[in-house]
């Protein structure tokens, strides 16, 4: 069915079914920031329990793309939804550990928290790569992520208030008792039974996303075929583009660090910036659904340029404008001309405007203009486990050089420094690229 469908009904599928699975893997991977674990220390250390955990899973995440760069770029297609339900399984067991065990210990469960669930991107995108309407595709699944881990975190908040028990009464039934019986979750359980809530839907949007159909032939024409990679392919690409892949890596082993720590404090920065939870309840997803619409409109907007090379070009300006508006949202912030909400909405936008393009348009893309055999999840998880590297050595760097320094002072000086090495590494590595174009066969 999906094979005749229109065009226009196989991208609202496709784009239903990706977005869902990766919304629904946040539920498994973002909530527990939402707790504060305030004044709690790792081990007696400087270091605060919540900077280890957040530390700990960045690194179980990290492990995982190294691991990813082998498994998703090898995978087969009829194992990739079995994959994936056993890595979200994997990762609500480890959620469950983290609940019973006391707070230093935490610190190991969410380390195998974090190990399965940087491969569930890779897995995703490999059923909507190569095609032809591959940018809009991509651009559905990535706002997914971008919306999704300020909704888990309002989720967790609410169940933590004992919100979600209240209204979990109000559903005919057994609602009554589901309600009772959570009450208000403890910030050690409540990361694990927002998983649960979530379980369901996941496995729906997985079944859902194994239904679509191989690219076509005239996908293949047009955006070159993607093939799993072995060693050797993997290696041959790696020397081809060396100098190119090391500005982008650069770039992104700041930028994925500069993101992870906004996503990791919002709590504690829009406390810090005047919107305190208890009577902004919902700022984070309200900040995080503008981005959303932003960043997915300037993503769509590429699929109207055929030309491959124009394409990629097109990608390296919308990345460049990201991370030009993090330096000029900060100055506007300073002079006083905009506020708290919209300073945090517009580092949002500008981050995830560079950050997005990595996981999705810009590799496919750049294998589409350089016409090389191989598939863009190999160079998206050589980029990510580069860049999750230095988001761990971001977040220590912060406690252990500059314990004293309040988060939000540290995150206006980590913006200007993002906005500059930004702009150098991407502008550079677009002039890199752009040589090395190569006219499709038909052209």
């Amino acid at each position: 069915m999906l094979e005749a469908a229109p065009g226009p009904v196989f991208v609202a599928y496709a784009i239903f079914a990706a977005f869902t699975t990766y919304f629904c893997m946040y539920a498994f991977r973002k909530p527990f920031a939402a707790a504060k674990f305030e004044g709690v220390l790792f081990l007696g250390s400087v270091v605060q329990l919540k900077t280890a955990l957040v530390i700990s899973q960045i690194i179980g995440y990290a492990l995982s793309k190294y691991i990813g760069i082998k498994v998703c770029s090898e995978i087969t297609p009829g194992r990739r939804a079995f994959a994936l339900i056993a890595l979200i399984l994997w990762a609500e067991a480890a959620l469950v550990v983290y609940g019973l065990v006391p707070d230093n210990l935490k610190v190991a469960a969410i380390f195998l928290n974090g190990l399965p669930l940087g491969m569930v991107w890779g897995l995703v995108v490999w059923y909507l790569e190569g095609r032809r309407t591959s940018e809009l595709l991509l651009a559905g699944l990535s706002c997914s992520y971008i919306v999704s881990s300020g909704i888990v975190k309002d989720f967790g908040r609410a169940m933590i208030e004992g919100d979600v028990a209240a209204w979990w009464r109000n559903v005919p039934g057994i609602g009554s008792a589901i309600g009772d019986l959570l009450g208000r979750v403890s910030e050690g359980w409540m990361p694990a039974i927002t998983g649960l809530h979530f379980l369901p839907l996941f496995f729906l949007a997985v079944w859902l996303l194994n239904q679509l159909p191989r690219p076509s032939a005239a996908d293949v024409a047009a955006r070159a075929e993607r093939a799993p990679m072995d060693g050797s392919l993997r290696m041959a690409f790696v020397k081809q583009f060396a100098f190119g892949l090391t500005l982008l890596c650069l770039a992104y082993f700041f930028l994925t660090a500069y993101r992870d720590f906004r996503d990791n404090y919002q709590v504690e920065i829009f406390d810090g910036l005047g919107y305190p939870y208890a009577a902004n309840k919902a700022i984070i997803s309200k900040a995080e659904t503008i981005v959303m619409f932003g960043v997915m409109a300037a993503l769509a907007l590429l699929n109207l340029i055929k030309s491959n090379r124009l394409g990629l070009i097109g990608a390296f300006a919308i990345m460049s404008g990201g991370v030009a508006l993090l330096g000029v949202s900060t100055l506007l912030l300073e002079a006083g001309w905009i506020n708290g909400f919209w300073w945090m909405t517009l580092t949002g936008l500008g981050s995830y405007l560079a950050y997005v393009p990595y996981g999705s348009v810009l590799f496919d893309r750049l294998i589409a203009s350089t016409r090389v055999v191989g598939t863009a999840v190999f160079a998206i998880y050589i980029a990510d486990a580069i860049g999750y590297t230095g988001s761990v050595g971001v977040q220590l760097y912060k406690d252990v050089a500059h314990s004293g320094m309040s988060r939000i002072a540290y995150f206006k000086g980590f913006t200007y420094f993002m906005s500059v090495l930004g702009l150098i590494c991407l502008v550079s590595s677009c002039l890199y690229f752009v040589r090395r174009h190569r006219q499709s066969p038909a052209a």
